[in-house]
């Protein structure tokens, strides 16, 4: 996922600053032109001018027959498909530092040409400036001023960068990359992009299930409290989950965290979701371990509602361990009977007798059932087991299967 868009608000709106930017490009070549970012999300773009108007920018005078499908596609939805960004790329565009000339090409859907201005900073392209090439077209005295506006743009996307607005694959690379040379590049790469933050302290907070596909429902990293990075992750075989990257002042305040935590659930449209919060960390190369933490509180938290809806990993107790198995190894086949459906009455019987310590008066009073139902259905759960509940390490198997169970 790559989180908002830089320089588009929440709501859809385009930032003040590049809006005046673009417009100032438009002005200067006398055509309308378009901003994305260099994964071809748009930014901002000037309105398309009928050609009765002198094709100037700023008019009112919106022609919505003179857009070709691509133009109109990045317009609508704000992003283009892969093969359309391939195609343009084609061109070298990513490696141009001046204006790069594309023809229409009807059989790729683009009917009109393009000027690209590739948006750099320091070398590094961070996005494009396209507009419609009509005769007789710029001059290069234009051309030039105009590029030198997108290198205005260029810095500010960069400044943006800095301040943690687009961190989300830096980020994503750390949490899922192999152990080894990938993981210590990614480090690397997060380190460099967060500047002096990297020397704080961090954690990370997983929020699961995250319900939408679309990384445009997601919160803006900029409006979470202390959050320096936003990424999607794949949770179970189907769905996905939030992480993110907070930073801390104090290993005994994690405030932050929480807020954070908090705002994201908030934004889950009504879906239950649950914020797991991993220990702290000082070192970028533990921030793996802190998102596997992050998770299994989550995961915890989802299996058990008392705990919360967020949940730190130092909190979750037995399922620290339980978390860390395998899926396929967690259950053990002597529990098979006992968890079957039409016998939930006594696991949970079972459950609470041994969260009571084996006191039978409190597990009585929990449950609400004379003690000699709770002894009836002890004895029951004994023999579909086949444990010995007067045994220790007979009870410890029954109650981390009927913990793992929960996961």
């Amino acid at each position: 996922m790559y989180e908002a868009t830089p320089g588009v608000s929440e709501n859809g709106g385009v930032k003040g600053d590049y809006q005046e930017l673009v417009d100032e490009i438009s002005a200067l070549l006398g055509a309308p032109a378009t901003l994305e970012n260099r994964d071809f999300r748009l930014i901002a773009f000037g309105a398309q001018l009928s050609d009765g108007d002198g094709g100037g920018a700023g008019g009112n005078d919106f022609d919505a027959s003179a857009l070709d499908p691509v133009r109109t596609r990045s317009i609508l939805t704000r992003s283009s498909t892969p093969e359309v960004r391939a195609w343009f790329e084609g061109f070298g565009i990513a490696r141009a530092k001046e204006p790069v000339r594309i023809p229409a090409t009807p059989e790729a859907g683009v009917y009109r040409g393009r000027i690209c201005l590739p948006v750099r900073h320091r070398g590094i392209v961070l996005g494009y400036v396209w507009l419609l090439d009509d005769e007789p077209g710029p001059t290069q005295e234009q051309l030039d001023a105009a590029m030198e506006v997108a290198g205005r743009i260029g810095a500010q996307l960069a400044d943006e960068a800095q301040a943690g607005a687009d961190l989300t694959r830096e980020f994503h690379s750390v949490l899922t990359a192999e152990r080894g040379w990938q993981r210590d590049m990614a480090v690397a790469a997060l380190r460099t992009a967060l500047g002096a933050r990297a020397d704080g302290l961090h954690t990370v907070v997983c929020v699961a299930p995250w319900p939408s596909a679309d990384p445009d429902d997601a919160p803006s990293v900029r409006t979470l409290p202390a959050a320096d990075a936003l990424c999607t992750v794949p949770w179970g075989t189907t769905g996905q989950c939030l992480a993110l990257l907070v930073r801390l002042r104090s290993s005994e305040v994690l405030t932050p965290a929480l807020a954070a935590a908090a705002k994201l659930r908030a934004r889950a449209g009504g879906t239950p979701v649950a914020a797991g919060i991993g220990a702290p960390r000082t070192d970028l190369a533990e921030l793996a371990a802190a998102w596997h933490e992050a998770q299994a509180a989550a995961r915890t938290a989802l299996a058990n509602p008392r705990l919360g809806p967020d949940t730190q990993w130092s909190a979750i107790g037995p399922y620290r361990l339980l978390t860390s198995l395998p899926a396929e190894t967690a259950h053990d086949p002597t529990l098979t009977a006992l968890l079957s459906p039409a016998h939930h009455q006594l696991a949970h019987t079972a459950e609470v007798f041994l969260d009571c310590a084996g006191q039978a008066g409190r597990t009585a009073a929990a449950l609400g059932i004379h003690r000699q139902t709770l002894y009836y259905r002890l004895s029951r759960v004994e023999q579909l087991t086949g444990l010995d509940l007067d045994e220790g390490e007979d009870r410890l198997l029954l109650h981390m299967g009927l913990k793992a169970a929960r996961l």
